[in-house]
């Protein structure tokens, strides 16, 4: 059965007093707990893609020895307000030859993809939408709607700079995820499982547990799957997508006001779900760094600050490679995925799988302290 955010609160006596208060109702219950602790996700989710283009101002400030944001609330920190105004009041344009399904359809797809794939990220080892046995399998699939609006938001703009930036940004995911894929499996491979719970509960302990810790292979397979990742969600130097000194700005070009913004949106809480995923099958997730045998919310609470705390140093990883790196060419991004991060993560995959045969699934900790 697939641990859920309503079967864990079910263990507490409080719920008790709900399922008496809806008794008869069960299954409006289970969806009104649902629906709020999913309010809460996007909400929280929504917040910090808002306060990541602040971030990403702050931190290209101090790279390049600027103030950045300072006029709007204490340091600026109300910025990303002042912007979600400015675009929920600019006009709506829409060019006269573009397909008007597909133009308001691809900002929505891009946010879908992102908001459907908290469903199974592992906050803490209770504070979970849904631990699905294929939730690594699922994740995959869904965040793929991200390549699908990219490509329409070119395409359905009946514009060059669009459609050049729609064509990149398909090309692009397509061809990252097959390394970024890879790596997960040899994963799921060494956790046994495809669930997230599964995984993040085989690196319990100290962070020698942790799987990018486990043999070489695993550690190599971390920094292809982030690099691959970089490259899923457009970011730089793999902004080819957009390269606003080349395509104007890519596939959203043409999109003005809100829509713009869903598409800035999207780009932001994908590199915090990306970050947190990095965590979840890498960094030991929301695991404290010793053996705890109790259960309770405030423990809960802590588990969700440390995975917090992991993702949100590499997501300001993330935005400080942006403001290091020069953007590469597309015959170079090409390159890099096909002649080294793809035969890279096969040679990881195949390294993985030897070490489990060998070594009897042991990590090199286990194998120099003598653990099990």
């Amino acid at each position: 059965m697939n641990q859920t955010i309503v079967s864990y609160l079910a263990q507490y006596e409080f719920f008790d007093f709900f399922l008496n208060l809806f008794k008869g109702h069960e299954s409006l219950l289970s969806f009104l707990v649902y629906l709020v602790f999913a309010l809460i996700i996007v909400g929280m989710c929504a917040t910090i893609g808002g306060l990541g283009t602040y971030a990403e101002r702050k931190i290209s400030a101090d790279i390049q020895m600027r103030i950045g944001p300072n006029r709007v609330g204490p340091y600026g920190i109300l910025q990303f307000l002042a912007d979600g105004v400015k675009m929920i009041t600019k006009e709506d344009v829409m060019p006269n030859s573009a397909d008007k399904f597909l133009f308001y359809l691809a900002p929505v797809l891009c946010l879908t993809g992102v908001f459907a794939t908290l469903a199974v990220l592992p906050f803490s080892t209770g504070f979970e939408m849904s631990d699905l046995n294929v939730g690594v399998f699922y994740l995959i699939a869904i965040s793929s709607l991200v390549g699908l609006g990219v490509f329409l938001g070119g395409y359905a703009s009946n514009s060059k700079w669009s459609m050049l930036g729609g064509m990149r940004g398909a090309s692009q995911i397509i061809s990252y995820e097959i390394p970024v894929t890879i790596s997960i499996l040899a994963i799921t491979m060494l956790a046994g499982g495809m669930s997230f719970g599964t995984i993040v509960g085989m690196q319990k302990g100290l962070p020698t547990n942790w799987f990018i810790f486990h043999n070489p292979f695993a550690f190599v397979a971390f920094f292809v799957f982030f690099t691959g990742a970089l490259a899923e969600t457009n970011r730089a130097p793999f902004d080819l997508p957009e390269a606003e000194s080349e395509l104007v700005s890519g596939y959203h070009t043409e999109y003005t006001g809100m829509r713009f913004g869903f598409f800035a949106l999207a780009e932001y809480i994908e590199v915090f779900v990306v970050c947190g995923v990095a965590v979840a099958l890498f960094l030991g997730g929301s695991n404290l760094p010793f053996n705890i045998k109790f259960d309770n919310i405030p423990l809960q609470l802590f588990e969700f600050a440390i995975f917090m705390t992991k993702t949100l140093v590499l997501y300001y990883v993330v935005i400080w490679i942006r403001w290091t790196f020069p953007r590469l060419r597309v015959d170079q991004l090409m390159s890099i995925c096909w002649k080294y991060l793809t035969p890279i993560a096969i040679f990881n995959l195949v390294g993985c799988a030897t070490w489990l045969v060998v070594f009897n699934g042991k990590s090199i900790a286990d194998l120099v302290f003598g653990g099990h």
